[in-house]
């Protein structure tokens, strides 16, 4: 199969746990770490494009399979003819390992020892450890931010961030009925402000934001402030690397799929530059 920035599929390499994409966010291949290929998450994020998707957390995880699995397809993709098989001419560089998957990766049992065996893998195949290089291949945990109270989490992203790594913490509403109605979850924001302030006492961290229209209607005014607020108060923090705001690409596999359509291009241009306004960089994928 050809890869492209809208082929995202998990099975893609024949796998259980190692999948490659070309991530239109990234700008070049990323291979995918899913520690949940039971395809079961503690969210329903709306756009979610895991087809039956059910509520859960990750099975055991076979590390020794998790292994051999990264280590062929990084050994295809350095050494071999991967690239020019599968990947389009202008992506042909491997740009990160990224633990995402079919779920959350933080609710795996064997997260930590995962993180842990992919930094060695990834230390043979691409050994450049000098993050400021262009021949550093970045180490990413994509996670909805939820599970960063357990200690077991934060051992893990303190160790990812050790390695150089840095964590992608979705931030897709700061108000309460915003995650409920695009998240499916619960818990609520003060949740989310504390767990992201843990984060970045552990990591290098990105938020991650989706911006969709909902029955047509942009973000309203009340939701769009309320998420600047809690940006602005995390702006100075010397790990906050900056915001990556995209909008809706692929397909969702959620009943909601109907009422959710992308925003402008003017309307996502215009609320990066609002985020830049309180002193943080952003990255715009539409």
């Amino acid at each position: 199969m050809r890869l492209t920035t809208k082929v995202h599929d998990r099975d893609v390499a024949g796998l259980t746990y190692v999948y490659p994409v070309v991530s239109r966010r990234a700008g070049g291949v990323s291979v995918g770490i899913n520690l949940n290929p039971n395809n079961a998450c503690n969210w329903r994020c709306v756009y979610c494009q895991v087809p039956n998707l059910t509520r859960g957390k990750g099975p055991a995880i076979d590390l020794a399979l998790l292994e051999r699995e990264l280590e062929a397809m990084l050994g295809a993709l350095v050494h071999g003819d991967y690239m020019r098989a599968h990947v389009p001419e202008g992506s042909r560089h491997l740009i990160d390992i990224a633990f995402s998957g079919n779920g959350e990766p933080t609710s795996s049992g064997a997260f930590d020892e995962a993180v842990a065996l992919a930094l060695d893998v990834l230390a043979r195949y691409a050994p450049e450890s000098d993050p400021t290089s262009d021949a550093f291949v970045r180490r990413v945990v994509i996670s909805n931010g939820s599970l960063v109270h357990q200690p077991e989490v934060q051992r893990a992203l303190a160790r990812l961030g050790d390695g150089g790594g840095e964590l992608w913490f979705k931030l897709d509403s700061a108000t309460d009925a915003g995650q409920q109605r695009l998240n499916d979850e619960p818990t609520g924001v003060d949740r989310t402000r504390r767990n992201l302030h843990t984060a970045l006492d552990c990591v290098p961290t990105w938020l991650q934001t989706m911006m969709l229209a909902w029955k047509g209607a942009a973000p309203s005014e009340d939701e769009c402030a309320a998420y600047l607020d809690l940006v602005a108060e995390v702006a100075g923090h010397e790990h906050l690397r900056g915001v990556l705001l995209y909008g809706l690409a692929r397909k969702s596999y959620q009943p909601e799929a109907p009422s959710l359509s992308p925003l402008p291009a003017a309307w996502m241009e215009a609320f990066a530059a609002r985020i830049e306004s309180v002193g943080v960089p952003v990255r715009v994928s539409l």
